[in-house]
């Protein structure tokens, strides 16, 4: 068992470049392989490819099929809240005194994120397929909550894989999963975060893939899961390139969206690929520095590899094995990246940068003071590098912001330490005084 589970979690020597042409398509990816281009694939042991097949299948059948498409339509408008508004943020616009820019407004979907637009998919098409069992991994706690909250709906047990030192970050996140019936299983392993507990979801499939699905928690892993998870979250990039028109008469002139594995980016990102006038910003977290160790810039720094099933960019060792990682934002801090970022970073379709933890969280205040609106430390990356840009550009010129979750999770850890910076601490402390 241990020799099979290795298969998955080590990285494979890099095989024959795959001869794609990058005039392809890109909205027509992946092909029937899952690679867009020479990215994704499915690197698993053969033993558990027939489970993966199967979940192919049953995927490509549901998606066509209007009785499904209807009912997570319906649960899109009334459980969801769907559509998302797209706000205008004049007060942090006009702070820039550069380009308009806009947000679209992830954050006010039921659990407080995008996560939800993926695991009630995820959920139902485990139903269809008659499995007893949800499992996954989860970083900042927004999948977990997303995946606990589709598990109750659906009336299903959910076991949820979290690093130890992201439980202790996350603790609202932890406590909303246990109220929603969630299993939450620590993991203590290496650096006790988010590769961690993919590591151990993937473990725990391994030994019971006939009963339980693994609901990947973004466009990452074997085929079909970067396509299927980009597929439900590509209702964001539909809703806004409508809801922009409707309210500019135009397309946005960029858009920026926070990438750690890349559901929130690549579900904005695909309703405007084909659409060249529109620039389109990828954002990192580059942490405390680009040394390795230090971030989780894994486009920005990393070069191909195979990690958890596919082949993508990969932050690595020069054996091959995937290096430490750090990001203030626990559900970016992965060392590999959605296979189809890699494809638009090497056709330069998407433009990859990197924002640091001081600039996440300067910009999680700023959001908040400006707006009234607390970001995902996650989000407050996108926020960073939009409000950067914006700078950079005139006030007819606009900017969409994927703000893909709200920051409810975050205040405990960010007060703590950087209460004090912001004036929050002593407050505090008087009030504590007080009772």
């Amino acid at each position: 068992m241990k020799t099979l589970i290795n298969k998955l979690f080590l990285t494979y020597p890099s095989e024959e470049k795959r001869n794609i042409s990058h005039n392809s398509i890109v909205t027509n990816m992946p092909d029937k392989n899952g690679y867009f281009g020479e990215y994704g694939g499915s690197f698993i042991p053969d033993i558990l490819q027939p489970y993966i097949t199967e979940i192919t299948e049953a995927y490509l059948k549901i998606k066509n099929d209007p009785g499904f498409q209807c009912q997570i339509k319906k649960l899109y408008k009334e459980y969801v809240g769907r559509p998302s508004p797209i706000f205008y943020a004049k007060n942090l616009s006009a702070k820039t005194n550069g380009a308009k820019i806009y947000l679209k407004r992830e954050d006010l979907n039921h659990t407080g994120a995008h996560k939800i637009n993926h695991t009630l998919g995820e959920a139902l098409l485990a139903k269809t397929m008659g499995k007893k069992k949800l499992i996954a991994e989860t970083g900042a706690g927004q999948h977990g909550v997303a995946l606990a909250t589709a598990a109750a709906l659906n009336q299903m047990p959910c076991d949820i894989y979290m690093g130890e030192i992201d439980m202790i970050k996350e603790k609202p996140n932890v406590l909303r999963m246990q109220i929603l019936g969630a299993n939450i299983i620590p993991v203590t392993a290496g650096l006790k975060t988010l590769k961690e507990a993919v590591d151990a979801a993937l473990e725990a499939y391994i030994k019971d893939p006939v009963n339980q699905f693994y609901a990947i928690g973004s466009v990452v892993g074997p085929h079909p899961f970067p396509m299927m998870v980009r597929d439900f979250q590509s209702i964001i990039g539909n809703e806004a390139k409508t809801q922009f028109l409707e309210i500019c008469g135009q397309l946005p002139d960029n858009l920026v969206a926070c990438v750690g594995g890349g559901s929130n980016a690549i579900g904005l990102y695909s309703a405007f690929l084909d659409d060249p006038t529109v620039n389109i910003f990828g954002v990192e977290p580059s942490g405390t520095s680009l040394k390795n160790g230090e971030h989780a810039a894994t486009l920005t720094m990393g070069r191909p590899g195979i990690l958890h099933g596919f082949k993508s960019y990969l932050l690595q060792d020069k054996g091959g094995d995937p290096s430490p990682v750090h990001s203030i934002a626990s559900g970016l801090d992965y060392p590999g990246i959605g296979p189809e970022h890699s494809y638009l970073k090497d056709t330069k379709r998407v433009t990859y940068v990197t924002v640091s933890d001081d600039e996440a969280v300067q910009a999680f205040f700023e959001l908040s003071r400006l707006e009234g609106i607390i970001p995902a430390l996650e989000s407050a990356h996108a926020i960073a590098y939009g409000t950067k840009l914006a700078k950079l550009l005139t006030n007819k010129q606009t900017i969409l912001i994927n703000l893909s979750g709200r920051g409810d999770k975050d205040v405990d850890f960010v007060i703590k330490k950087y209460g004090e910076k912001y004036n929050i601490s002593s407050l505090l402390e008087s009030a504590v005084n007080f009772t």
